[in-house]
């Protein structure tokens, strides 16, 4: 069992900055990979960033160059920096985790940006 706790989201003006923070039970180096999702009323949940165990990552193209996914496995936690945040921006961020071909999820942090 992998349990996933999100915070850092909020309130904040368009062209501004979060910092989301997803910390992960247990050791994340069993973790295959983890990523973010984001989700809207209505929608479906999308992806946002990956990253693998070898640190690779993988980018919305929508978010490509204003954000960045990063993990600290002496913390347990990953990260989603985002800047020159835009109001489509605006959602439920989700951390997930994928172990041994099981996918885990957080209860999600609502992120708002206003024009």
């Amino acid at each position: 069992q992998v349990q996933l706790v999100e915070s850092g989201g909020g309130l904040v003006q368009a062209g501004g900055s979060l910092r989301l923070s997803c910390a992960a039970s247990g050791s994340i180096f069993t973790i295959n990979a983890m990523g973010w999702y984001r989700q809207t009323p209505g929608k479906q949940r999308d992806l946002v960033a990956t990253i693998t165990k070898a640190g690779s990552t993988n980018y919305a193209d929508s978010v490509k160059g204003r954000f960045t996914i990063s993990r600290d496995y002496a913390k347990n936690t990953l990260y989603l920096q985002m800047n020159s945040l835009k109001p489509e921006d605006t959602a439920v961020y989700y951390c997930n985790a994928v172990k041994r071909g099981s996918p885990y999820w957080g209860q999600g942090t609502q992120v708002t940006v206003s024009s």
